[in-house]
C-alpha cells in the first residue's frame, strides 16, 4: 500500500514538472514569436531606410520620395530601438544572430552620428568659449555623405538637448556592452562634448523644436527641457568608460561638478515653466521622463508632468505648446518665420502630437503604474492608422480648414485629421522607433534595466557604482559632515595661532600631500581632451567652484588638495574686508552642505596667511575669526556639521577622483604647489604686529575746488598732504588730465592709485577704496555667474545710476562685456558705483542661489535702484544723508538683506511713505499682479500709458498669454519710465485698484487708453481738496503727504483712486450687452 502511494506521489511531481517545461517551452516559443515579429516590424517601419554609409536614418521614412535629410535627434532614437529589440533578444538562447545584428545597427547609427560631428570639431573649439549659434554642432546631415544639409545661418542648428541625448545614449549602449567608441581621438571629441553642454545653463538655445522662441522669428532662448537633458548626460557620463569594461584609465570621461550643479539649481528653478515665452512644453517629458530622468524630487517632477497634461493634452494627442502654428492649415508654408502677433490666429487649433502618449506610457511603465500605462495605451490605439508595414503613429492630427472656426468657438468639438507623416505618405521615424520600444515593454518582451543599463530612473544614490577610482553622482546625505583643514602658511604662524587653542597643519606637515591654488586645477584639467590631430585644446580655462575643490585628486603621482576660490589671492578690494570673507566661509559650507552630491565626504581646506592675520588683528576682528574656529572644533557652524582634523586622517573618507588623462604629460612640474612661507622677522606673537598709525584727514577739500589748479600744482600737493580723500582726488584728476601712465614722484599714477586702494583698505576707508579702483577699471571675479544665477531664475538685471539711464541685462555674457556695459552707464555720474554695482550683483548671485523666496514680486532687479534702498534705510536709521559708498562691503551685504527682509517681515513698524518708498525701489509688485494688468489690458482697446509709454492691446495680446513671463517683462519695462520709488508704489496700488473694479463690474471697460499718470493726479487733487477742507492745507505740487497715507483707511489713497478711476470708466461709452439689464449706457 505504501508503496503505491509513493510511486503516485511521484507521478504526481513528475507531472507537475512535465507541464511546467510544458508551459515555460510555450512561454519560450510565445516570446521568440511576438520577438520576431517585432524584428520583421523593425524592418519594415524603420530598419528599411537606415543609409548603408553611415548608418543614419531619414526624418522621413518613405519608399517612393526617399528624403536624404537625416536629423540628428530622429536618428538617435531610431538606433535606440534597434538596440532596445537587441537587449530583449539577449533573453534567446538561439536568436540566430539577431542580438548582434540589431546591436551592430544601432552603433553604425550613433558611430555615423560621430563621423559627422567629428568633421566639425573646429566649431565645437569656438563654441566651448563662444556660445554662438554660428560655432553650433549642425543637427541635420545629407544621409549618404555626411555633409550639412543646411548653412550655420540657414537652420536653427543650436540644439542643446540632441548633444545631451545623444551622450546618454552613447554610455546607455557603452553600458550594455556595445563598442561605440574605437580611439583615443573619438575620446577626446566625446569628452569636448561634454565641455559642449555643460554650459547649457547659460546658453538660449533653439530647444527640441528647431524654433527658439514660440514666437518662431528666429530668437533663441534658455529651455528647461535642453538644460535638463545636459544635467542628464552630464550624470551619465561622470567617470564612465567609453571603451566599455575593456576600457583604460585615459577613456573616462570627466565631469565639471560645478557645472552640473549649476545646470542642475537652474533646472529645478525654471520648472514647471520651459521658458520665458512658453509656460509649458510637451518638450519636458523626454527630459523629465524616459530617457532623461532629468529629475528625481518627485513633487517637482508631478507638478511639471501634471502641467503638460492639464494645459496641453487633448483627444488626439499633446499639443507642443500654446499657440504652436507647426503643420496647421493657417500657417504660411512659404515662411520661415512668423510676422508680429501671428501667433494669435494659431490659439485653439494647435496640432497635436500622439507620440507624448508614449513618453508618459513609458514613464509609467518604469514606476510600476500599470493602470497608467495601460490609459495612455488605451488612448493611443484609436490613433494608429493601418497601413500594409502594420500599424503606424502619425507625427500630428490637425483641424481642417473648414473646421478651424468651429472648433476656436469650442475646443474639442472638431474631428482632427491625421496628419500625412505616419498615415499615408511615409513614416514618423521618430514617433515610430518610441512606439515600437514602448509595445517591447508593454508585452514583457524588454525589461526596463535593459533599457535603462545605467539605471537614470533611480535615484543616484540606488544606482549600481561600477568604479571606485573616479567620483560619482549621489544624492545628498542627510548626516552630510564637511571635513575642514586648516593650513597655516609659515611654522611661525602655525605657533602663533596654537596659543590660542587652534590647530594647524604646515605645507611642510602634510607633505607628500600637495597643496594647489584653484588655478592650478585649472591649468591640469586644460590637458583634458587636448587633440591636435583635431584642433581641440582641452577644457576651458575657467575657474573651477567650491564643490570641485572640495574633492582630493591624485595625478602624476601625487595626491592633491585644492583651497577655495575663496582664498586665492584677488587684487579686487573684498579680499580686504576680513569679516566679508568669513561671511563667504559660512556660506561656502553651507553650500557644500546643500549641494554636495558625490560620494565621499567634501574636504574643505582654509588656508590662512600672515598678511589675513595682520588685518583681522589691525582691524578689531581677530575675536571673530577666533570664534568661527571655536565653531570649527565644536563640529557645527550655524547648524551645519563639520570635522577639523589633519589633512591624512580624512583620505580614506573623502571623495578622491584620479586625473589620469595627465599621464602623458612630459613635465608634471610645470604646477606649483603652494608653498611655506619661509620664517622672516615680521612678528612672533599679535602683539608684535605693529599698529597702524592713525591718518589725519586734511580739511574738507571738494573735487570741484581742485580742478582749476594746474597738473604742475596737483603734483607738488600730493606730496604734502597726508589724508586719503584729498589724495584720491588729486589722483583721479590727475587720472583723468593726464592718463594712468603720467609720473609723479617716480610713480605713475596708475600705481600710485594701487598703493592708495591697499592702504585705504587697511584702515577700512571703504569710499577711497571704492573711487580708487573703479579708476583703475578693477572687474570682480564670478561677475558672470552672478548675473547668470539671477537670469535664470526668470529674473533681469538692469545697471546704472539711480535716477539715469539704465542697461538691461537680460541674457548671460560675459565679464568683459559686463565691464565695459557698467563702467559706461556709471562712469559720467558716479564711478565709485562701477564698483559698488560689482559687489551688489555678487551678493544678489549668492542670494538667490540660497534664497530665492526674498526675491519673490521682484522680476526686475534694477541695481541703481537697489543702491537706493539701502540708502533710504541706512536714512531711516540714521535720520540724516547717508553715504552708502563709505562703508564696508559687509555692511553692504548686511544691508542689501536688511531690504529684502524687513519689509517683508516689518512693514507693520513703518510709515506708508517708508515702505512705499522701499518697496518702489526694489521693485515689488504683490502677487498675481502682471494677470491683473493683463486683464486690465483685455479691457482697454486704446491701451495703458504710463510715464509717457503706451502698452497697446495690440499685438500684445495676440503675440503674449496671461502667465507668460515675457508679458511680465513688458509690464516692468512700462515701469520702469517711472523715476520715484514711492511714485512706482503708487502706480502698483492704482494697477490693482483698476483691475478689482473691472472684476466686480464685468460691464464696464476703458474706450480709450487709460492714463495711469491722470488717474494718479485726479485721485491727488480730490486728496488735496479734502485736506484743504479739514485742515486748511494750502495746495502743494509735492505728492509725499499723499504717498505717507495709508491705503486701504478711511480717506486712503484706495478710495480716493478708486473714485477716479469710476468716473474715467463712465465718463466714456460703456458696453451694453443684452443681459446686463442695468447697463449704463
Amino acid at each position: 500500500m505504501n508503496n503505491v502511494r509513493l510511486n503516485l506521489r511521484l507521478d504526481n511531481r513528475l507531472g507537475i514538472k512535465r507541464v511546467a517545461m510544458e508551459e515555460a517551452e510555450n512561454n519560450h516559443d510565445q516570446m521568440v514569436k511576438k520577438l520576431d515579429d517585432y524584428y520583421t516590424m523593425m524592418k519594415r517601419q524603420i530598419l528599411q531606410y537606415q543609409s548603408c554609409p553611415l548608418g543614419l536614418f531619414p526624418t522621413i521614412g518613405s519608399k517612393d520620395n526617399q528624403s536624404r535629410a537625416a536629423n540628428v535627434r530622429d536618428s538617435i532614437y531610431c538606433a535606440v530601438a534597434a538596440w532596445s529589440l537587441s537587449q530583449a533578444y539577449r533573453r534567446i538562447d538561439d536568436d540566430k544572430g539577431k542580438t548582434h545584428e540589431l546591436g551592430q545597427i544601432a552603433v553604425k547609427c550613433m558611430r555615423g552620428i560621430l563621423f559627422c560631428w567629428i568633421r566639425q570639431a573646429d566649431k565645437v573649439e569656438k563654441f566651448k568659449s563662444n556660445q554662438n549659434p554660428d560655432f553650433a554642432l549642425h543637427s541635420i546631415f545629407d544621409i549618404i555623405t555626411g555633409d550639412p544639409i543646411y548653412a550655420d545661418d540657414d537652420y536653427e542648428h543650436l540644439q542643446i538637448d540632441a548633444v545631451a541625448l545623444y551622450l546618454i545614449f552613447l554610455i546607455q549602449m557603452v553600458s550594455s556592452g556595445c563598442q561605440l567608441i574605437f580611439t583615443t581621438d573619438e575620446v577626446n571629441f566625446v569628452q569636448n562634448l561634454v565641455f559642449y553642454v555643460e554650459r547649457a545653463y547659460r546658453t538660449p538655445d533653439y530647444g527640441m523644436w528647431e524654433r527658439g522662441s514660440k514666437y518662431n522669428n528666429g530668437s533663441t532662448e534658455i529651455h528647461a527641457s535642453s538644460i535638463g537633458m545636459a544635467k542628464a548626460a552630464l550624470e551619465a557620463v561622470n567617470g564612465n568608460n567609453v571603451y566599455g569594461e575593456q576600457g583604460a584609465a585615459w577613456s573616462v570621461i570627466y565631469v565639471d561638478i560645478d557645472a552640473h550643479n549649476r545646470n542642475r539649481t537652474i533646472f529645478e528653478t525654471i520648472l514647471p515653466r520651459e521658458s520665458n515665452s512658453k509656460n509649458t512644453d510637451a518638450s519636458l517629458l523626454p527630459t523629465i521622463c524616459w530617457p532623461a530622468f532629468a529629475i528625481h524630487e518627485e513633487p517637482v517632477k508631478r507638478q511639471a508632468v501634471n502641467k503638460v497634461i492639464r494645459k496641453l493634452k487633448g483627444n488626439y494627442g499633446i499639443k507642443r505648446f500654446f499657440r504652436d502654428g507647426y503643420k496647421t492649415e493657417l500657417e504660411d508654408k512659404n515662411r520661415k518665420y512668423y510676422r508680429p502677433a501671428e501667433i494669435k490666429n494659431f490659439d485653439g487649433i494647435e496640432s497635436e502630437w500622439p507620440i507624448f502618449y508614449l513618453f508618459i506610457m513609458i514613464d509609467c511603465i518604469f514606476h510600476g503604474d500599470k493602470e497608467g500605462a495601460e490609459k495612455y495605451q488605451k488612448l493611443l490605439k484609436p490613433l494608429l492608422v493601418e497601413s500594409p508595414d502594420g500599424l503606424l503613429i502619425p507625427q500630428y492630427y490637425y483641424v481642417p480648414a473648414d473646421k478651424i472656426e468651429l472648433e476656436k468657438s469650442k475646443p474639442g468639438s472638431q474631428k482632427r485629421l491625421a496628419s500625412p507623416v505616419g498615415s499615408t505618405d511615409g513614416i514618423f521615424m521618430w514617433g515610430q522607433a518610441v512606439y515600437l520600444i514602448s509595445q517591447l515593454l508593454s508585452d514583457g518582451l524588454l525589461n526596463v534595466n535593459e533599457l535603462d543599463p545605467v539605471r537614470r530612473y533611480l535615484p543616484a544614490l540606488e544606482r549600481p557604482k561600477f568604479s571606485a577610482r573616479y567620483s560619482k553622482f549621489q544624492g545628498t546625505p542627510p548626516d552630510l559632515i564637511i571635513q575642514i583643514v586648516l593650513i597655516a602658511e609659515s611654522t611661525r604662524l602655525q605657533q602663533l595661532l596654537a596659543t590660542y587653542g587652534i590647530q594647524t597643519q604646515t605645507p611642510h606637515q602634510i607633505e607628500p600631500i600637495q597643496i594647489w591654488s584653484p588655478k592650478e586645477l585649472t591649468k591640469a584639467y586644460e590637458y583634458l581632451g587636448v587633440n591636435k590631430k583635431l584642433g581641440l585644446t582641452g577644457r576651458p580655462s575657467r575657474p573651477f567652484g567650491v564643490l570641485s575643490t572640495s574633492k582630493i585628486y591624485r595625478a602624476c603621482s601625487k595626491t592633491i588638495l585644492c583651497y577655495p576660490l575663496l582664498f586665492e589671492l584677488s587684487d579686487f578690494y573684498l579680499a580686504q574686508d576680513i569679516s566679508l570673507v568669513m561671511d563667504d566661509c559660512k556660506n561656502d559650507l553651507a553650500f557644500l552642505s546643500k549641494r554636495w552630491k558625490l560620494s565621499g565626504r567634501p574636504t574643505w581646506c582654509m588656508v590662512i596667511r600672515e598678511n589675513s592675520i595682520s588685518k583681522l588683528q589691525r582691524g578689531h576682528n581677530f575675536g571673530e575669526f577666533l570664534d568661527l574656529l571655536s565653531q570649527f572644533k565644536k563640529g557645527s557652524v550655524d547648524g551645519i556639521r563639520v570635522s577639523l582634523g589633519r589633512l591624512q586622517s580624512f583620505i580614506s573618507s573623502a571623495c578622491i577622483e584620479h586625473l589620469d588623462f595627465l599621464h602623458t604629460l612630459i613635465d608634471p612640474g610645470i604646477f606649483t604647489k603652494f608653498e611655506e612661507k619661509a620664517v622672516g622677522s615680521n612678528f612672533k606673537s599679535l602683539t608684535d604686529i605693529p599698529s597702524l598709525i592713525d591718518i589725519v584727514e586734511d580739511g574738507h577739500v571738494n573735487k570741484k575746488d581742485l580742478l582749476p589748479r594746474s597738473t604742475y600744482d596737483l603734483s607738488q600737493m600730493l606730496r604734502s598732504v597726508s589724508g586719503l580723500t584729498i589724495q584720491s582726488q588729486i589722483l583721479e584728476i590727475l587720472y583723468e588730465r593726464e592718463g594712468p601712465l603720467y609720473r609723479t614722484e617716480g610713480q605713475t599714477v596708475e600705481e600710485r592709485l594701487e598703493r592708495l586702494v591697499q592702504k585705504a583698505g587697511a584702515h577700512k576707508h571703504w569710499s577711497v577704496v571704492r573711487l580708487c579702483s573703479a579708476l583703475l577699471g578693477k572687474l570682480v571675479d564670478s561677475l558672470a555667474p552672478s548675473v547668470t544665477s539671477v537670469l535664470v531664475r526668470g529674473k533681469q538685471i538692469t545697471v546704472g545710476v539711480f535716477g539715469h539711464e539704465e542697461e538691461v541685462l537680460d541674457k548671460p555674457v560675459g565679464p568683459n562685456e559686463i565691464k565695459t556695459i557698467i563702467y559706461g552707464k556709471c562712469l559720467p555720474y558716479d564711478i565709485r558705483q562701477a564698483v559698488l554695482q560689482q559687489e551688489l550683483i555678487l551678493c544678489l548671485g549668492k542670494i538667490i542661489a540660497t534664497s530665492s523666496e526674498l526675491f519673490d514680486g521682484i522680476l526686475k532687479i534694477r541695481i541703481g535702484w537697489f543702491v537706493r534702498a539701502i540708502e533710504v534705510e541706512m536714512e531711516q536709521e540714521q535720520g540724516s544723508a547717508f553715504d552708502i559708498h563709505a562703508i564696508s562691503p559687509h555692511h553692504v551685504k548686511e544691508m542689501m538683506l536688511t531690504v529684502l527682509t524687513r519689509n517683508t517681515y516689518e512693514a507693520d513698524i513703518r510709515t506708508p511713505f517708508q515702505k512705499r518708498q522701499l518697496d518702489g525701489a526694489l521693485n515689488r509688485v504683490p502677487k498675481d499682479f502682471y494677470d491683473r494688468v493683463w486683464e486690465i489690458l483685455e479691457r482697454t482697446p486704446g491701451g495703458i500709458k504710463v510715464a509717457g509709454y503706451l502698452l497697446p492691446q495690440q499685438p500684445t495680446l495676440s503675440d503674449m498669454t496671461m502667465y507668460e513671463l515675457n508679458f511680465s517683462l513688458l509690464v516692468e519695462q512700462m515701469l520702469s519710465k517711472i523715476v520715484d520709488p514711492s511714485y512706482r508704489q503708487i502706480m502698483v496700488e492704482a494697477f490693482m485698484v483698476v483691475s478689482i473694479i473691472l472684476e466686480r463690474n464685468p460691464e464696464l471697460m476703458f474706450q480709450q487708453a487709460v492714463n495711469m499718470d491722470k488717474i494718479i493726479q485726479e485721485a491727488y487733487d480730490e486728496f488735496q481738496r479734502d485736506l484743504n477742507k479739514s485742515e486748511g492745507r494750502e495746495k502743494q505740487d509735492d505728492m509725499r503727504c499723499f504717498f505717507n497715507t495709508a491705503p486701504n483707511v478711511k480717506h486712503g489713497t484706495t478710495g480716493y483712486i478708486g473714485k477716479t478711476v469710476m468716473r474715467t470708466l463712465l465718463d466714456g461709452d460703456l458696453r451694453v450687452t443684452m443681459d446686463d439689464m442695468c447697463c449704463v449706457s
